[in-house]
């Protein structure tokens, strides 16, 4: 498990929430093709889902969304994820002694982020220059691996991606009746098309770091991809804010497994003893 500054985890939870719930000034409708309901949306927004009867469509031109939608499941209470927040507190390194007896959790927010699960072959073909020997030796080399790469829809947040497994193997079709009421449910600002995009520059960018482990400097990278599908899937992220020491302090936690994906540490401070 990695950590992020606190800053950045702030700005990760604000971000989602004022762009993804609060914003309600600017809550847009139209009715479902499929019972007639109606369904809010944000404007940005390309994909929603009715509540009402979990039909999918394409908020531009009211048609069926054509693509698998999948659900992952969010598994705790909200009296359970305090549990899982006083467990990461007791485990790791540098956290306060007195983390777990000194904090108070002043929020909790459930909300199920929308996201493009994308299978992709990629294959980099690379030259370069290995500098520590004498001489320097130019060498060939290739990153092949096969990925279901995440890329989050929506636009307007810094949530960390990389450092999420989103477990696959508890997704199922998308259904609406088995999200709970009090969770909010974001929709897409990202077509598939633009997320796969997104997900080539990304793996791109990863194979020239896996290449620098080999080479000195790159001379010369290419990239093929063997695309497969993409998967529309909505997964449960609990959005977590509590104080220490009159400070407040975020966690990004993965409702499905309770795990932690990321998460602000105070300081801890040492002295003479």
């Amino acid at each position: 498990m990695t950590f992020l500054t606190r800053t950045t985890v702030i700005n990760t939870v604000q971000e989602v929430i004022r762009h993804g719930v609060n914003d309600m000034s600017v809550v847009e409708e139209i009715r479902c093709s499929n019972c007639g309901a109606p369904i809010p949306f944000n404007p940005g927004e390309i994909v929603a889902t009715c509540r009402y009867c979990g039909f999918t469509q394409v908020i531009e031109t009211g048609k069926a969304f054509v693509f698998e939608h999948s659900l992952v499941m969010n598994e705790y209470k909200q009296e359970q994820v305090d549990d899982l927040v006083h467990n990461w507190m007791r485990g790791g390194f540098m956290k306060p002694g007195d983390m777990v007896r000194a904090s108070k959790i002043l929020e909790k927010n459930l909300m199920y982020l929308p996201f493009w699960l994308v299978h992709v072959t990629a294959t980099s073909s690379y030259k370069g220059v290995f500098e520590r020997l004498t001489p320097p030796v130019v060498k060939d080399g290739k990153v092949e691996k096969e990925y279901n790469w995440l890329v989050l829809a929506r636009k307007a947040t810094d949530f960390p991606t990389r450092e999420y497994e989103v477990p696959l193997k508890g997704k199922i079709p998308y259904d609406f009746k088995k999200i709970q009421g009090f969770a909010k449910v974001l929709n897409s600002e990202v077509e598939k098309e633009d997320a796969v995009e997104v997900a080539k520059q990304q793996i791109e960018s990863l194979h020239r770091f896996l290449a620098q482990e080999d080479v000195d400097k790159i001379i010369d990278m290419k990239t093929d991809y063997e695309m497969g599908d993409a998967v529309y899937l909505h997964a449960p992220i609990w959005f977590i804010v509590y104080e220490y020491k009159k400070e407040r302090y975020n966690i990004i936690l993965d409702g499905a497994t309770g795990t932690v994906i990321k998460g602000d540490i105070p300081t801890a401070k040492f002295g003479l003893i």
